[in-house]
């Protein structure tokens, strides 16, 4: 009878493949957000030092619904965050954009 009890798979688990080539993610600086009535478009970008043309490094498309469920899942994972490793500073004095030309830190 053990053998007849095989453990039903979670409803709410689902199986996720990280292709390899995907696994080390791409690094962007900057996100730009636009929205229709049935879309929002997340551009994430890299913006280089001294170089005034940023690249548009991943682009996510996602319904209404699932934005705001990403909003509640980001504002979560931050407050975990700012909980082990303390508040997070955002500088008021500076515009939305991050500066076009990094200040260097070191001389070759």
């Amino acid at each position: 009878m053990a053998d007849q009890k095989k453990e039903a798979p979670k409803q709410n688990q689902i199986s996720i493949d990280l292709p390899e080539d995907m696994a080390d993610g791409v690094y962007a600086n900057l996100a730009i957000i636009s929205h229709s009535h049935s879309e929002f478009v997340l551009d994430f970008i890299r913006m280089l030092p001294n170089i005034p043309k940023a690249r548009v490094k991943s682009r996510v498309i996602v319904t209404p619904e699932h934005a705001k469920r990403f909003l509640k899942a980001l504002e979560d994972n931050i407050k975990k965050y700012e909980a082990q490793h303390g508040t997070i500073p955002i500088r008021n004095n500076q515009s939305q954009f991050p500066p076009m030309n990094f200040t260097p830190t070191a001389q070759a």
